[in-house]
């Protein structure tokens, strides 16, 4: 050893670096022991029969045992659990075996406290001839893991129940707004002498009552009322309004059955009723049929609603504008459009809500339109009223996602007369 100036150094400098080492030697090798003793997580080596050969103090604290009752005298199995030795007996010694190591296998442990659960790496020491020679096994607390799963579970168990309790609670939801929404509804359309009448509402969302409504209903003897109307919003708020509107129109035709006073009457109940709160309103079509000789006259009002569409038995489809009409319930004084039409043998007379007409469809997601409604009926055979409607039906599926509000459909009409002999000998 040379010093600064190349010199040798002095005897008593080489002494004192002798020393140091020795120092640093010896804090080392006592820093190793007690970082072996004192480490974090449990240590131990085994024979390769299981008997524990070594174990660090931190394991033997959780295990509540001493040093003489446990090296040479236990085996690793010892430690665990019932349940853990038939795990390590099953799974984890076969593992070993086969794969030399195997790391963060969860066991528990017979601590101190009681069951411990730990998560076990072990493995296998082998001689420079391949010869397994020991197991070293490092042993790591898994309590507040352990307790922070359990925690999880449980949360997640309680997530998975009020799930399912939500779950139950909308199918109970929609069965009584299914009732509901049936209750505004009628429930079967009246038989009527020398007519046939079909109907379908089709439901958007089963999680909302609609605001759309029909009826069909015989004011005299040779007369008959019909309506089909849509109220504005959905919910508990459309549904009384549609209530009203029901019963509002029924008894203003058994007073005085012309389409424009009917709805002039509804204007003012919807009107009065709900001008000093939230504006509640309506669009409808009321109609009066008077079969006669060979067809039926058919008069009818409408109130900013759709147009009614007329099949003919030619394979013609024209509307019946009513163009005017305004909007039932926002003014004290509304206009209505009346208009007339003859139904001869085969023709028939549709009555649909927006929901139809305003489905969206195609790529650019547009909407279907009246023209489109229009060349669809027209394509359709005239077989009448329920021919009609079972063929709207399949158009309102094929919209999928693309029809977003309630529909509504009310077909009237008089059957051909060789479909009218049919079913006069069927009964």
């Amino acid at each position: 050893m040379m010093c600064r100036t190349g010199q040798a150094p002095d005897p008593g400098e080489e002494e004192d670096v002798h020393a140091t080492d020795a120092v640093f030697t010896s804090l080392l090798e006592d820093s190793a022991e007690e970082l072996y003793e004192q480490a974090p997580c449990g240590y131990l080596s085994t024979l390769m029969d299981g008997t524990i050969a070594k174990i660090n103090t931190t394991l033997l604290e959780w295990l509540g045992l001493e040093r003489s009752r446990t090296v040479g005298r236990m085996r690793f199995t010892d430690l665990l659990t019932v349940g853990g030795k038939l795990y390590h007996e099953t799974h984890f010694a076969p593992l070993l075996q086969m794969k030399g190591e195997i790391s963060g296998i969860a066991l528990d442990i017979k601590g101190a406290a009681g069951r411990m659960p730990v998560l076990v790496t072990s493995k296998v020491k082998t001689s420079e001839d391949g010869e397994p020679l020991l197991i070293r096994t490092t042993v790591f607390d898994a309590r507040d893991r352990r307790a922070y799963e359990m925690e999880l579970l449980r949360s997640r168990q309680v997530a998975e129940e009020a799930r399912r309790q939500a779950e139950a609670d909308r199918l109970r939801l929609q069965e009584a707004l299914a009732v509901l929404q049936q209750s505004l509804l009628p429930a079967e359309l009246p038989k009527i002498p020398g007519l046939e009448a079909a109907s379908h509402y089709h439901t958007a969302s089963p999680d909302l009552l609609g605001g759309d409504f029909y009826d069909l209903f015989p004011l005299d003897a040779h007369r008959w009322a019909f309506f089909l109307g849509d109220v504005c919003g959905k919910g508990p708020q459309a549904a009384a309004v549609t209530s009203l509107a029901r019963y509002t129109l029924r008894a203003a035709a058994l007073h005085d059955p012309d389409p424009v006073t009917a709805l002039t009457t509804l204007n003012t109940v919807l009107h009065d009723r709900y001008t000093s709160g939230e504006g509640r309103y309506c669009t409808a079509i009321f109609g009066v049929l008077q079969p006669d000789d060979g067809h039926v006259e058919v008069h009818l009002a409408s109130g900013g609603h759709p147009s009614t569409l007329i099949q003919r038995a030619d394979g013609s489809a024209d509307y019946l504008h009513t163009p005017g009409g305004m909007l039932i319930g926002v003014l004290p004084q509304a206009r209505f459009t009346d208009a007339r039409a003859r139904l001869l043998p085969g023709d028939t007379l549709l009555l649909y809500t927006d929901g139809l007409t305003e489905a969206r469809t195609g790529p650019d997601r547009g909407l279907y339109g009246d023209e489109a409604l229009r060349t669809f009926t027209t394509a359709q055979p005239a077989q009448g009223p329920q021919a009609l409607i079972t063929a709207l039906t399949g158009l309102l599926a094929s919209f999928g996602d693309g029809l977003d509000d309630d529909t509504a459909l009310l077909a009237l009409g008089m059957p051909t007369l060789h479909a009218a002999i049919g079913s006069d000998n069927l009964t």
